[in-house]
């Protein structure tokens, strides 16, 4: 599918802007230069800008394709800040069809269907809304959770935006000042000292890391974090999973292996999506589907963010359970991503009262416990605020070099024989890595890869 980058810009576009299917109400959506007399065709009379008006929306004989309201936004008051039209009709599939086809009618040869996400790009494009506000409103609309979604609101609104913004213009005067030092040497100035830099400095890398962190926690929100259910058969991960969702989605007998492929549910703790993964049993199999579904384990397992790997406090001490499940733990990698849990804690004996975080998928015992430490390993903090907003990981690791170039440049400045030269480098480089995420410096492909991801009509 051809990217929004790739259409011809200057074209108008229009897209029904409801979701597929049948609904009370549908939208039709046109932007573009110079739509009032397109307005007036399909409706029939001038449109008062900003006005809801409702009457038939018109085919080409005059007849009524439907009785509903027209509003038209001139630029650059619309959304995208060129002008635009929309229709709000029943939204029937064939209503909405009929309508868009007599605006294309209408625009020929120039108007066309829009591509995924261009509405959003010509609003960020006509500098309605920046890169990070444009993300936003994907995550508004893709939110799972309602914490999600006041989180996509805050930034929509250009929460992360402003708290970017305010760093980046304290970068620029540390620049300009520097960058003015090195066009006048001959001043001899002990610029580092009459200039405060290095304290100032210290101050941009304290308020980096606040604005870092708070993005990490928006990125959790936006994206969530995958939790695959690990450990040998039996163990109790499938009983787990069903626990978790509060639903019977995978099938629960005494039977090892029957489990034979993953089984995914996104659930929310706290407002963070969790992507919870069942898995096939962990251990040796001659049987061949077995072999695959454990294989398919061990793949998701190396892409998982955390593994809970679950243990069987029945089993604890029986001839060749441990080592088995050594074995296995030995090959989970990172020790940092693995919650080691310990399940059917209501059937366990005394003996296995000290260990570990405890659970019983059957009745529920300490799953709360569970859902808290597995937010505790994704990094998670609630805020009291409740002022989080949305970030996506792009967000993050163009925070992480602008620390990076912030480090490099706080090294600099500590030097007695410092190199203004270089240090303006790295302040250019931290300003630059600030910039791409508001969109001030963007590759066309980093917006298409963007923007291709939105929904038509968005």
């Amino acid at each position: 599918m051809p990217s929004a980058l790739s259409a011809h810009p200057d074209d108008p576009i229009a897209a029904v802007a409801t979701a597929p299917g049948r609904g009370a109400v549908g939208i039709v959506r046109v932007s573009g230069k110079n739509l009032a007399a397109l307005a007036q065709a399909i409706t029939g009379r001038a449109l008062t800008p900003r006005f809801a008006h409702y009457g038939p929306l018109k085919d080409a004989d005059g007849a009524a394709i439907d009785h509903g309201l027209a509003l038209y936004f001139p630029a650059p008051h619309s959304y995208t800040g060129e002008d635009v039209l929309e229709l709000q009709a029943h939204g029937g599939p064939v209503v909405l069809q009929l309508l868009l086809a007599r605006c294309l009618d209408l625009g020929a040869p120039h108007l066309r269907i829009a591509q995924p996400g261009e509405f959003t790009l010509r609003a960020f494009l006509n500098d309605k809304l920046d890169l990070a506000q444009a993300e936003a409103v994907a995550d508004l609309i893709d939110a799972d959770t309602e914490a999600a979604a006041r989180s996509a609101a805050r930034s929509l609104s250009g929460a992360m935006s402003r708290e970017v913004e305010a760093l980046a213009q304290r970068l620029i005067a540390l620049r300009a000042l520097v960058e003015a030092t090195l066009d006048f040497p001959e001043e001899e100035i002990d610029f580092l000292e009459k200039a405060d830099a290095r304290g100032r400095l210290a101050a941009i890398a304290a308020d980096l890391e606040r604005v870092i962190g708070r993005t990490r926690q928006g990125a959790l929100l936006a994206e969530g974090i995958t939790v695959v259910l690990a450990g040998q058969p039996n163990v109790g991960k499938s009983s787990l999973l069903n626990a978790l969702a509060g639903a019977e989605l995978a099938i629960v007998t005494p039977v090892p292996g029957t489990t034979r492929d993953k089984i995914g549910q996104t659930i929310q703790i706290e407002g963070v999506p969790v992507h919870v993964v069942d898995t096939a049993g962990l251990r040796d199999s001659q049987d061949e589907v077995e072999s695959l579904g454990i294989a398919r384990s061990w793949k998701e397992i190396d892409s998982a963010d955390a593994v809970v790997f679950l243990h069987d406090l029945t089993r604890i001490g029986h001839a060749g359970y441990d080592a088995g499940e050594a074995a296995v733990a030995a090959r989970l990698g990172d020790p940092a991503r693995v919650l080691h849990v310990f399940n059917k804690s209501d059937a366990a004996s005394a003996a296995a009262s000290g260990i570990g975080l405890r659970i019983s998928a059957r009745s529920g015992a300490g799953l709360a416990d569970l859902r808290r430490a597995l937010l505790q390993r994704a990094g998670w903090h609630a805020s009291p605020q409740g002022d989080v907003y949305i970030a996506r990981t792009r967000h993050v690791l163009a925070l992480e070099r602008t620390r990076a170039h912030v480090a490099a440049a706080q090294a600099l400045a500590a030097r007695a024989d410092a190199a203004l030269d270089l240090l303006a480098e790295e302040l250019r480089l931290a300003h630059d890595a600030l910039g791409e995420i508001t969109g001030r410096w963007s590759a066309d492909a980093l917006l298409g890869e963007i923007f291709a991801r939105f929904c038509i009509g968005k």
